[in-house]
């Protein structure tokens, strides 16, 4: 199910891309390429014609002769039918030429829809996440929380860039304050490369802030959001790995229900994943306070006490992230002879199907 759901929002971009260029705008750098090519498959056929009209000249002798059809019997107004697949090929062709000579745009901006999210993937980096956490399948560095938890942020991440989203990602880390690492950028590489970094045993052991503040973390994001003037767009997210254990429930004055309260104002749902080995629902005493605050701005909040737990919760994470976010993009060159190929392949799988699948397109009627 879950391929036919990607192709069908490949289809989808595709189809929009198509819809919002304009025909006075394409150029076609390989026109003359596709002349050539279309002369030679037209030549091609002329001459598999006149080969098969060669070889075969007993074919008019070998006709069996049927009688001529009274006069009285009316042609069926619906005889046409027969030449729509044809015709659905024909219209096929003309695609596929179009597509054949490579047009593109020179210059656009447009606001463009994709398939995907803003998403601020929030690191605890704090000394209670020294914690030991088993894990078998997520590849964490030494088997502690914390690289549990940063194992976790990349195994979601995998799962984004093998999925036909086109998301905006932000890494941030916190202890008793918060770094952005990453800002928010669709160089998937970068992100991959700064989870490793942080990843690393040395690096982590010089990350000299050691406390925990969970809403530090939380704020940072959001904060992130309204610089980037994502803060009331729609396809925002926020995604939090800690075990949960914090001391500091308050910041700057402002109570975990304030904080929480803005993400919701912003319409950023927070998913928190509470990295704690074999610790279920309530061992860590925050649970019961984070939960609800959690679930307020829409999101949902994950009590991970084994490495089971952590895959089901990134799984699920994705699975309700699907989305779409709405992006301004300049380009230089931009392809597009995908919308056309699409269309061509549409249409003549149409024209086969007709074909083969039904009688009254192979026969007279």
């Amino acid at each position: 199910m879950k391929p036919l759901t990607d192709l069908l929002i490949v289809v989808r971009r595709t189809l929009a891309e198509v819809t919002q260029a304009r025909w006075s705008e394409l150029r076609f750098d390989a026109a003359g390429t596709a002349t050539l090519a279309l002369v030679v498959m037209a030549a091609t056929a002329l001459f598999m014609v006149a080969v098969r009209s060669i070889r075969n000249p007993r074919t008019r002798r070998a006709a069996v002769g049927v009688p001529a059809l009274l006069s009285v019997i009316r042609r069926s107004p619906f005889s046409i039918v027969r030449h729509v697949p044809l015709l659905l090929f024909l219209i096929g062709f003309v695609f596929f030429a179009v597509a054949l000579a490579d047009p593109l745009t020179v210059f656009t901006r447009e606001q463009v829809s994709y398939p995907g999210r803003r998403i601020a993937l929030v690191v605890d980096g704090s000394n209670s996440m020294t914690q030991q956490f088993e894990t078998s399948q997520l590849n964490a560095n030494v088997k502690r929380a914390y690289f549990t938890a940063v194992a976790s942020a990349e195994r979601f991440m995998q799962l984004r860039t093998k999925g036909p989203y086109r998301d905006l990602i932000a890494l941030i880390q916190f202890g008793n304050n918060a770094y952005v690492i990453t800002p928010f950028t669709t160089d998937y590489d970068n992100v991959f490369l700064s989870l490793r970094l942080i990843s690393d045993p040395v690096n982590w052991g010089q990350f000299g802030d050691g406390g925990t503040t969970i809403l530090e973390g939380i704020a940072e994001a959001a904060k992130l959001f309204r610089a980037f003037d994502f803060a009331d767009a729609s396809g925002n997210l926020m995604v939090v790995f800690t075990d949960g254990i914090d001391e500091q429930l308050q910041l700057k004055g402002k109570t975990i229900d304030s904080v929480v309260a803005t993400a919701r104002q912003s319409a950023i749902p927070v998913y928190m994943i509470r990295t704690a080995f074999k610790r279920r629902f309530g061992d860590v005493r925050e649970d019961r306070l984070w939960r609800p605050a959690i679930e307020r701005t829409g999101g949902r909040f994950y009590p991970a006490s084994d490495e089971d737990t952590i895959l089901r919760a990134v799984d699920d994470i994705n699975r309700l992230s699907a989305g779409r976010i709405d992006v301004r993009e300049y380009t230089a060159q931009q392809p597009r002879f995908a919308g056309y190929a699409l269309a061509a392949v549409a249409l003549w799988l149409c024209a086969m199907t007709l074909k083969l699948g039904f009688r009254s397109f192979r026969t007279f009627p």
